[in-house]
């Protein structure tokens, strides 16, 4: 099963595909600045019934060195059987679209990132037939970005570092930072930030530690996340009223309240608890 930060540490790429030039000198690689992109079909199914897909692909054109594609491969744990794959995609994607290929492995901790790093050597001991050389990115050679204007000047490298280093020790740093550069931005542009943050830190500590700082000042957010946090709060003034009152909840009904996301649903059930004779009243259906 696909998990939450798997699919952050490739869509950003998708999101911003731009976001590769700027990772680039962080893997000690000097690509040319592209003057186009193009987000490719992740399909890499042949004829037979064999289903392969790459996370992320694109095709970068540039004026000096002509066109490259990017193939993004996020990693969350060191498996082999994916070498063969990362050979597979990148033989296939230079014979289907006859444009070099790149693959770039994105990692959430140092030991994935070590193992992704090594050379893929194909063929007898002999002699080497197919070689591939992966890029690595991860928390050994992205920026610690904890000055909210450095994650401000590029908002999409301040989340990949976030997720990256997500269980790093300075993660909480990096997160404040991203946290008060995206107060500045407008909502279209904050939004879709805040949540593929928080979809990268999965259910890591440091995902507890973003909804904190969601919750210290909810008007600068209307993201997805944030209304989540606003709603748990009202869940559980709820749930505090009915209990002042003297009502003796049923577990079914604390879970149904505990669960309720619907902000309009909640404020209706908090009016009517300040005054109902019953919980009947207060759940009532209109």
């Amino acid at each position: 099963m696909v998990s939450s930060p798997h699919e952050a540490m490739h869509r950003v790429f998708q999101d911003h595909p731009g976001l590769f030039s700027r990772v680039g000198p962080a893997l000690g690689v000097d690509f040319p600045a592209y003057t186009s992109f193009d987000v490719m079909p992740t399909d890499l199914t042949e004829l037979q019934p064999v289903e392969r897909r790459v996370d992320t692909l694109l095709r970068f054109d540039t004026e000096r060195d002509g066109s490259f594609l990017l193939a993004v491969e996020a990693q969350g744990r060191k498996d082999p059987a994916k070498l063969a794959s990362w050979a597979y995609y990148l033989g296939y994607l230079n014979s289907k679209h006859e444009v070099p290929p790149v693959l770039l492995v994105v990692c959430q901790d140092r030991a994935t990132a070590r193992w992704a790093s090594q050379p893929i050597r194909i063929g007898p001991a002999a002699w080497t037939s197919f070689a591939v050389f992966p890029l690595v990115a991860g928390p050994h050679n992205l920026p610690v970005i904890t000055d909210p204007a450095e994650a401000a000047e590029d908002l999409a490298l301040a989340v990949l570092a976030a997720v990256t280093h997500a269980k790093e020790p300075d993660v909480g740093a990096i997160l404040k930072a991203l946290s008060a550069a995206l107060r500045d931005v407008p909502e279209d542009v904050a939004d879709p930030l805040t949540e593929l943050t928080a979809q990268g830190l999965g259910k890591l500590p440091a995902a507890d530690l973003w909804r904190n700082l969601m919750a210290v000042d909810l008007s600068f957010y209307k993201s997805p996340i944030s209304q989540e946090i606003r709603a748990e709060g009202e869940a559980r003034a709820l749930l505090v009223v009915l209990q002042a009152r003297g009502f003796e909840l049923p577990a079914a009904t604390e879970q149904k309240v505990s669960e309720c996301r619907d902000s309009r649903t909640l404020n209706q059930w908090l009016s009517r608890a300040a005054t109902a004779d019953s919980l009947d009243e207060v759940f009532r259906e209109d």
